[in-house]
């Protein structure tokens, strides 16, 4: 059995843990997953633990002879040799093994049968027929034209030379020789990165029946849930194991996070009523004791730090323009690149606020058709129009070639935003993965992964009522996919959008386009599930009883959630009052001490005392004030909690 173990692993950059005694082993049979927040450290952990980087301290044991393949995210290129060829590379050690074989074959010619040496011979062969039977290296051809047809290369591409290909082609050939390489033990970061759904679906199959163990990073719920069977999270620098399959791990986890984020919430109203008393009450002499009690407590409060990913964030697109009821119509779209055809004869009619997927295979049209919708392609037959009022937002994987130059990622946003949202810049440059001093980053040296992210940001903070989309959750995390999501959800714009993320496609959709190659295209009304379920056997819809009880439990917790809100409003509105009622009193005693202070007063003894009654009174009203704060603050605590 195939094994690597890494005990008490740890990595520190800088004055940062990145890795603090971590464990973790992985057999034959291991289906894992690793996950956390961005830039938590999980590339170097698989770094590590492919053997490309060492750790500060921890000890490695790898069982002799196993072999390890590691798949980075981005940045592999080929040239040189045609796609065939470079695939075929992958079995350059076989060959080389198949040569010693054939050495040790001439060699037992002449050897004396029950000579140690002989034996020693024999077991070598025997050794070596056995890696060539697993590698499939017998049948190298086959094993070449699966893979690369399942990752959505085509015969035409065998004999393409590798330097033709763009960069997502570019890490599908990478796959490819992982993949062909058979390893015992395979890291994958990122590897759907660049497959369509048809990919994904074949790699998920290939994971299910690869007999070795894999570890992998993923931004696809539904692939990790599909393929795995344990998660290694990796969380402020500790990792910790959880069995089960990807939705199992947050179920559990959730409530430990739910807690987390509460305490850290507590925390952060505790310090910010306390940093405002000491504020409020600084140069006050009769609450001096009551500063220094909340500045020591400041002191001595151990912080509770989360990462950004569970820090709650949500964007708000601008409010779309009216537009008439009629979004869109196309009538008779076709297209065709030279001798191929890939649009003929579509119809659409679109309505505002629906939310329209376009799906197909490879090649089967779907950028192509957004491109004509968009306006981006007038070469083509039939008609685009667009209803009454409606402005449209284009999104294309080729966005991030058009931002360069000198300005910084806050400038150019900076400069894009309405009015209104740019209070909110940084949060959302925080929700796609800009946090800190990336913001300052200038836009000439982001990589293209970071310049898609920023053009897709700023494509959603320009007012349009028409969405069009194409793969937006490339080179996004699941933190970053789910507040894209939550926005999209909220937008009452109307939508079209191609993703190769299942979830994502799921949960957005309200109808679905299925493009095909050379034969008419079909429209199905429902999110992607729907449409999946068309295409098999129908499912019988749930009972009407059992909806009313799901539709009752979502009217009573809005009802809830109301009147929390409500209370909230309420107690607020009674915190400003006392605030006010103290800041009136604050300046009465300021004028009182004024007017003592002035010879004609403080030399008259009747004066005097009356001023003295009177700032006794202002400082009794000032203390029941104060202690009237903290109580409704506290209460108001307590209402944000529930």
């Amino acid at each position: 059995m195939a094994f690597v173990q890494f005990t008490g692993v740890s990595l520190t950059f800088g004055e940062r843990e990145i890795i603090h005694n971590a464990d973790i082993k992985l057999k034959t049979g291991s289906r894992a997953a690793l996950c956390g927040a961005n830039g938590s450290g999980k590339t170097t952990l698989m770094k590590i633990i492919a053997g490309l980087i060492p750790c500060d301290s921890g000890e490695r044991a790898l069982e002799k002879g196993a072999r390890i393949a590691y798949l980075p995210q981005s940045g592999l290129v080929h040239k040189g040799k045609t796609l065939w060829d470079e695939a075929k590379t992958t079995f350059t050690r076989c060959a080389a093994m198949l040569e010693r074989r054939t050495a040790i074959e001439n060699l037992l010619q002449t050897a004396i049968a029950d000579d140690n040496k002989t034996q020693n011979l024999l077991h070598e062969a025997e050794h070596i027929n056995e890696i060539l039977e697993t590698t499939g290296f017998w049948q190298i051809d086959k094993q070449i034209a699966i893979t690369l047809q399942g990752l959505g290369f085509t015969e035409n591409d065998y004999t393409r030379l590798t330097e033709e290909f763009s960069g997502g082609w570019q890490m599908r050939i990478a796959l490819t020789k992982t993949l062909l390489e058979t390893p015992d033990i395979l890291l994958l970061d990122e590897p759907t990165n660049y497959l369509d759904v048809e990919g994904r679906d074949w790699l998920e199959q290939w994971l299910r029946d690869f007999k070795g163990a894999f570890l992998l990073v993923s931004h696809d719920r539904y692939f990790l849930d599909a393929t795995i069977n344990e998660v290694y999270e990796l969380f402020q620098g500790k990792l910790k194991r959880w069995p089960g399959t990807y939705t199992d791990y947050e179920t559990r986890r959730a409530s430990e996070i739910e807690s987390l984020v509460a305490a850290y919430k507590r925390q952060q109203d505790e310090i910010a009523r306390a940093e405002e008393v000491i504020r409020r009450f600084r140069y006050k002499p009769s609450k001096a004791a009551m500063v220094q009690e909340r500045i020591k407590m400041l002191e001595k409060i151990e912080r509770i730090e989360i990462p950004e990913n569970l820090k709650k964030i949500a964007i708000k697109l601008p409010p779309p323009p009216h537009s008439g009821r009629i979004i869109l119509k196309l009538e008779g779209i076709g297209k065709t690149y030279g001798s191929k055809r890939v649009l003929s004869s579509l119809d659409l009619c679109l309505e505002t606020g629906e939310r329209l997927l376009v799906v197909g295979a490879n090649g089967a049209g779907k950028s192509t058709l957004l491109r004509i919708i968009s306006g981006a392609d007038n070469e083509h037959e039939g008609a685009a129009a667009y209803g009454a009022g409606v402005e449209c937002a284009y999104f294309s994987q080729e966005a991030a070639e058009t931002l360069d130059g000198g300005a910084t990622v806050l400038e150019l946003l900076e400069d894009a935003a309405p009015t209104a949202l740019m209070p909110r810049i940084r949060d959302m440059l925080g929700a796609f993965l800009f946090r800190g001093d990336d913001v300052f980053k200038k836009i000439s040296v982001l990589s293209g992964g970071e310049k898609s992210r920023l053009a897709l940001l700023r494509l959603l903070l320009h007012p349009a009522n028409l969405l069009i989309l194409d793969e937006p959750t490339n080179h996004l995390d699941l933190y970053a996919k789910d507040i894209l999501l939550e926005a999209l959800l909220a937008y009452a714009g109307t939508i079209i959008f191609v993703s190769h993320d299942r979830a994502f496609m799921e949960a957005l959709s309200s109808k679905t386009l299925a493009l095909s190659a050379g034969r008419p295209h079909k429209l199905y009304y429902g999110n992607y599930a729907s449409y999946l379920e068309t295409l098999k056997v129908h499912e019988k819809p749930p009972p009407a009883g059992k909806i009313e009880v799901k539709k009752n439990a979502e009217t009573s917790a809005r009802e809830a959630q109301k009147k929390r809100a409500s209370a909230i409003r309420r107690a607020e509105r009674a915190e400003a009052a006392v605030i006010e009622r103290i800041d009136a009193l604050e300046a009465e005693k300021s004028a009182l001490e004024t007017q003592l202070s002035e010879p004609s007063v403080y030399t008259n003894g009747e004066k005097s005392r009356e001023i003295q009654y009177r700032l006794e009174q202002n400082a009794a009203a000032l203390a029941e004030h104060a202690a009237e704060w903290e109580q409704l603050a506290a209460e108001l605590e307590t209402i944000r909690q529930s």
